[in-house]
């Protein structure tokens, strides 16, 4: 099996345990094997605007802990994925910094070399493992439904930074889902915010944000939404009610995370996916796949 070094960073491992859970039950299924390391910090994203050094530091600590192991990494938060990936460019690229970065990870003895690949989940899905291997898996194809794709910020910006998918037309996922036996139509909101950026300083915009994104989709009648980032999981998800009442609207918009739709479609019970932790009406997303099958 292929082996990946697991970088789950603060959100999944706190409160978004739906995603952990359904990566860890379907990924074996496709011949991959999980590896959880002890040692992790926060990849630092959040502190870059205050100290890009020490953001720097702490994301090529965990890289270097990867890098210890020989393991490549799967980092299946694009926030952290951003991260990560940004230290490997400079320091591939800035020995200056390469030695700033090296003095401070010599006190626990570890170093960075640069040999670690740095994955998230659409680009394994996608790129790595292949559309093909995922669709000789599908078992009860999610026929009949149709998903709005909603990526995240991070994993499609900034494009310089060469990121996991197209910044301006981003279509693995539809790609995935096609796979999956359901559609992924466009809608003109596709590429905007979730709204959890601004959370902590302008709530009411946040969840204006959120709530506008969700409107479009339930009166564009999608099915739900598939998404691939916790920080999004959480405003879609969990903050949906709260949304609704900001843009004074009632939205019934089953969220779910790709991994979860791809169980899904490989047969797997909904209980092993994660999705009793799902607050948004996923139930109707199981109803249907049944009606389907039936």
């Amino acid at each position: 099996m292929a082996r990946y070094a697991l970088f789950p960073g603060c959100v999944m491992s706190t409160e978004q345990y739906g995603y952990e859970v359904s990566l860890k039950t379907v990924l074996p299924v496709l011949g991959v094997e999980i590896v959880d390391l002890e040692g992790f910090s926060c990849c630092g994203e959040p502190l870059k605007s205050i100290n890009q050094m020490l953001t720097l530091t702490l994301s090529a600590r965990n890289i270097a802990i990867c890098e210890k192991e020989g393991l490549d990494i799967l980092a299946p938060c694009p926030l952290c994925h951003l991260a990560l990936s940004e230290t490997k460019r400079i320091l591939d690229n800035d020995p200056k910094m390469r030695e700033r970065a090296a003095s401070s990870l010599a006190n626990e003895e570890l170093k960075y070399r640069g040999t670690s690949k740095i994955y998230h989940i659409i680009d394994l899905l996608h790129d790595i493992i292949g559309l093909e291997a995922v669709k000789e898996k599908v078992v009860r194809p999610l026929s009949g439904l149709n998903f709005a794709t909603h990526y995240g910020c991070h994993l499609i910006r900034p494009s310089e930074m060469g990121r996991p998918v197209d910044s301006e037309n981003p279509q693995k996922m539809e790609r995935i889902l096609e796979v999956l036996g359901a559609g992924s139509a466009h809608y003109p909101e596709k590429p905007d915010c979730c709204g959890g950026p601004l959370l902590p300083v302008h709530p009411e915009t946040s969840l204006t944000k959120t709530g506008q994104k969700l409107k479009a989709v339930q009166d564009q009648g999608f099915s739900g939404m598939s998404l691939c980032c916790p920080w999004c999981h959480k405003m879609f998800d969990s903050k949906q009610k709260k949304a609704g009442e900001t843009v004074g609207a009632k939205l019934n918009v089953p969220v779910l995370y790709i991994t979860q739709l791809v169980g899904l479609a490989f047969g797997i019970d909904p209980g092993k996916l994660g999705l009793e932790l799902n607050l948004s009406p996923v139930d109707r997303i199981l109803g249907g796949q049944e009606e389907a099958g039936a």
